[in-house]
């Protein structure tokens, strides 16, 4: 089922879980994320980002991520991840993503207020949600998610006292923090501010977002959790899981790409399950989409059908 931002993360928010963003920029990545999300029952959010865009072109990639989100049996978003261009942003909006991170944390705050407003404004004309970063987060050596690499990372954490602002002005959906985290392998072990966390979540109505997630401790996500953390993005974990395990498939040359892509699959699902597992996500896809109404998505889907039904009696007569 193809979901949005809202219908995932506010849940997740009040019940204090998260839910993963993993990005897919090949159909063996996607069919693993997938298939993870459903053997668990997870709601879960898989897409790309605009610097991925060399391995899998933006439009290529929505042919296959919006039907195998349609298709799948727990809520699925589409995001397009750190989208750094006003004209790329938009594309996605309009080849279906239905969600998007417009990424201005490097502009002058009232520029990055300015449009990321903008951009809020054509995303939910789309019924499409939408994040927004307030601070900056870096990027280690070697990350396939950008090449910013920050000599104090500190100095561009969040401030908390702007955050308020730039939510209410931006109309943004989920709101990514800079916090100690970096996209890309730890060479050493981050130090998140907890605090900064805690303080943000209880001064914003948003759901919070972790960028840089794979190298973190389990500690460290659960903390982070429990502080405000409500949606988290993992990549480098599953892209080197990927590898390994066709690494290990290819033992001569008498093997072909059909060999491998099995093994890369599962090991796909098999890191994206441990962290749903992690995250607390595990058994909340019905839930995330009932909202506060209590209905299971099943439910929900059974009463439109009737409704649906009832309404083409009516137009029949």
């Amino acid at each position: 089922m193809l979901v949005n931002l809202n219908e995932v993360l506010r849940p997740a928010k009040k019940n204090k879980y998260a839910v993963g963003l993993f990005n897919a920029v090949n159909l063996e990545l996607a069919r693993g994320i997938i298939a993870a999300a459903e053997s668990r029952r997870s709601p879960v959010i898989m897409g790309t980002a605009e610097v991925l865009l060399p391995y899998g072109p933006l439009e290529e990639v929505s042919y296959y991520l919006i039907p195998m989100a349609k298709k799948a049996s727990v809520p699925v978003v589409v995001h397009f991840d750190h989208g750094l261009t006003y004209d790329m942003t938009v594309k996605a909006l309009k080849l279906g993503f239905s969600s998007v991170m417009y990424d201005c944390s490097t502009d002058t705050y009232e520029e990055n207020v300015r449009k990321v407003k903008e951009m809020a404004d054509i995303a939910h004309s789309y019924g499409a949600t939408i994040e927004g970063e307030l601070g900056h987060v870096g990027d280690n050596e070697g990350s396939a998610e950008g090449s910013s690499h920050l000599a104090d990372p500190s100095e561009f954490f969040t401030d908390p006292a702007l955050a308020k602002d730039f939510v209410d002005r931006t109309g943004v959906d989920a709101l990514a923090v800079a916090v100690g985290n970096a996209h890309g392998a730890y060479k050493l072990p981050p130090k998140l501010d907890f605090e900064r966390i805690r303080t943000i979540a209880n001064t914003v109505d948003v759901p919070l977002v972790l960028h840089g997630g794979s190298g973190l401790t389990d500690n460290d996500f659960r903390q982070a959790i429990a502080d405000g953390i409500s949606k988290v993005n993992i990549f480098t974990d599953i892209n080197v899981a990927a590898v390994e395990a066709e690494f290990k498939k290819f033992s001569d040359m008498n093997k072909g790409i059909i060999d491998l892509i099995p093994a890369a699959v599962e090991a796909v699902k098999l890191a994206t399950m441990n962290k749903l597992e992690l995250f607390g996500s595990c058994n909340k896809a019905d839930g995330g989409i009932a909202g506060e109404s209590g209905l299971s998505t099943t439910d929900l889907e059974k009463i439109t059908k009737l409704v649906a039904a009832e309404v083409a009696k009516y137009m029949g007569k």
